[in-house]
């Protein structure tokens, strides 16, 4: 995939000769080039960290969602709604 970067080769060729579909080279392609950036950077971010705060945000998002939906479920309630 090297070759893709350096345009020694495009997607649509590189797809043909591993038989691999062209989405799932651009996605290695992008991995790699945020990798890179984040090489480049001056104080680079660690791949552990990166993914800590990913797993915090997914996990406060999934807390909000809770919490909504124990909401809806309270005021179905509160409302003589049948659950179905």
């Amino acid at each position: 995939m090297v070759e893709i970067i350096q345009a020694k080769t495009t997607i649509a060729e590189a797809s043909r000769a591993f038989d691999i579909a062209p989405s799932e080279i651009e996605d290695w392609v992008d991995e790699a080039k945020k990798g890179m950036e984040n090489a480049l950077r001056a104080k680079p971010m660690e791949i552990r960290e990166q993914y800590e705060r990913q797993l915090k945000e997914l996990q406060e998002a999934y807390g909000e969602a809770m919490l909504e939906l124990r909401a809806r479920k309270k005021l179905s309630s509160l409302l003589g709604e049948d659950e179905k």
